[in-house]
């Protein structure tokens, strides 16, 4: 449920980035982004009294804060310059296997094969939808989304293994206060750069990728993480295409390719696969252990 909530949230980032992308330049908007949801966190944190986190877990803080602070938001928010939505949240459906993945390296999880060849068959669908899109060669906006997959899952992993030992908003929340002297330095650098017009959609859009997505959505998907392990949740994000189309439709008007639908389908079935292998695999674990 708590992954699920998560994924709920990033379906919406697309769409608000669009919707910010009309008041900010790319880079300004990330950095604010960022600003934002660094002083949210840092307030929360400072609220609570958390204490610093050890040491030994600075590293995987900084991937995390590299990853889905800084990589990511940038790489896409580029990247919808020339892509729709929709097509945008099409190929991030490819983020689930990366993340599995790297989480199998990272955390030493065996999914079974069923869980493999339903993520890879899922892959297979959004390397398909991609080049028929782009009749059959890669434009330079999917370019920044195969290297935002590359960084978000990389700090999706961390964060998982770290949400292990402390709470999953001490996660998202320390990270994000560790890019924060970068944020603050980026936003005195791109906004006399950028013009800015306000309007309500851009200011919205601005709040939603900064409260919503970055800080609330991370923290349940992390705590989620934490729960179901890295492979498990990180296959719930199969959903997330078909949810950012529709919100692509309702909230920016775009039209969708009959192609995009038929793709996001196609990896909902995958998602049922993943999830009935991951189950049987926790109750096999679980009964071994007993």
């Amino acid at each position: 449920m708590l992954a699920g909530l998560g994924v709920v949230a990033f379906s919406l980032t697309f769409p608000a980035t669009a919707w910010g992308l009309e008041s900010f330049g790319p880079w300004s908007l990330v950095a604010l982004r960022s600003v934002l949801a660094a002083l949210i966190a840092g307030s929360v944190l400072l609220a609570a009294r958390v204490p610093l986190p050890d040491r030994r877990y600075w590293g995987g803080l900084a991937v995390v804060g590299g990853g889905v602070v800084v990589g990511f938001p940038l790489l896409t928010t580029l990247a919808l310059q020339t892509s729709t939505t929709s097509h945008a949240a099409v190929v991030v459906g490819l983020l689930p296997l990366t993340t599995a993945v790297l989480g199998s390296l990272r955390t030493g999880e065996r999914p079974s094969r069923t869980f493999w060849t339903a993520a890879l068959a899922g892959a297979a669908v959004v390397i398909a939808f991609t080049v028929q899109q782009s009749g059959g060669a890669l434009a330079s906006g999917d370019l920044y989304l195969f290297g935002a997959l590359l960084v978000c899952a990389a700090g999706y992993t961390e964060g998982g293994r770290l949400a292990r030992s402390m709470p999953g908003w001490h996660v998202i929340g320390w990270a994000l206060v560790l890019c924060l002297p970068l944020a603050v330095a980026g936003s005195l650098v791109a906004l006399p750069l950028e013009p800015v017009h306000l309007n309500a959609h851009g200011v919205l859009g601005l709040v939603w990728v900064a409260a919503g997505s970055t800080f609330l959505g991370l923290y349940v998907w992390y705590r989620g993480m934490a729960e179901i392990g890295v492979a498990r949740a990180s296959q719930l994000q199969l959903a997330q295409p078909l949810l950012t189309l529709v919100w692509s439709f309702l909230l920016l008007g775009e039209e969708m390719s009959a192609a995009a639908p038929v793709a996001a389908v196609a990896v909902l079935v995958c998602i049922a696969a993943t999830q009935r292998a991951g189950r049987g695999a926790a109750r096999e674990s679980r009964r071994i252990r007993s």
